[in-house]
């Protein structure tokens, strides 16, 4: 993993984290876990089992030190690496299967030219893995700390609308993150080229 590649990775948890902070709780200290997204984008972008996992793990650590659910500590710490190992096999199951099925269909999408299969990608990515995460994350909660609120009414008023959420903030941000990567890479590319002609 690149310098650039880790800047991307801390920037994306950094803007997940301050989402994080002024999201308002309700309901007992539930709160949207908007970060999720962020951990999402960064999924796909790389699409590496070591970065999915590295960057699972800190989100873990960054949501466990800032959850405002009682006792949310350990269910966020049990909830975001298996999440981040969900989405990296959704990925591979069928994320990859469905951009090559759909890859040359692309449409304009906030400006930009979007590929069919990757923006529904991001879709699926963005639901699943958000009713998956608020699944692990109750269910943990509920067997360590109990829960404030029956599961059901939790997993309707907090997670259902959370995936819902998630899914439109990632299929916004990962489109906005690759054109910004591609820019930032082409003067460099074109810089490198320039130094090997030279040469």
């Amino acid at each position: 993993m690149s310098l650039r590649d880790s800047l991307q990775i801390a920037l994306l948890l950094a803007v997940g984290y301050i989402l994080r902070l002024i999201v308002p709780g309700y309901g007992a200290g539930m709160k949207p876990d908007l970060m999720l997204g962020m951990l999402f984008v960064i999924i796909l972008m790389h699409r590496n089992f070591k970065v999915t996992m590295l960057a699972g793990a800190l989100t873990a650590i960054i949501t466990a030190l800032t959850t405002t659910f009682p006792g949310g500590q350990i269910p966020n710490l049990i909830d975001k690496p298996l999440t981040s190992l969900f989405v990296y096999v959704l990925v591979m199951l069928i994320v990859n299967p469905l951009e090559k099925l759909l890859g040359r269909t692309s449409f304009t999408f906030l400006g930009l030219k979007a590929s069919l299969g990757t923006f529904l990608s991001c879709g699926i990515i963005g639901f699943l893995g958000t009713l998956f995460s608020g699944f692990v994350f109750l269910m943990a909660a509920l067997a360590i700390v109990g829960l404030p609120a029956p599961f059901k009414v939790l997993y309707a008023t907090v997670v259902i609308p959370t995936a819902i959420a998630n899914t439109v903030s990632v299929m916004v941000l990962y489109p906005l993150v690759t054109l910004s990567k591609r820019v930032i890479a082409g003067p460099q590319r074109e810089e490198e080229i320039a130094l090997n002609s030279n040469e």
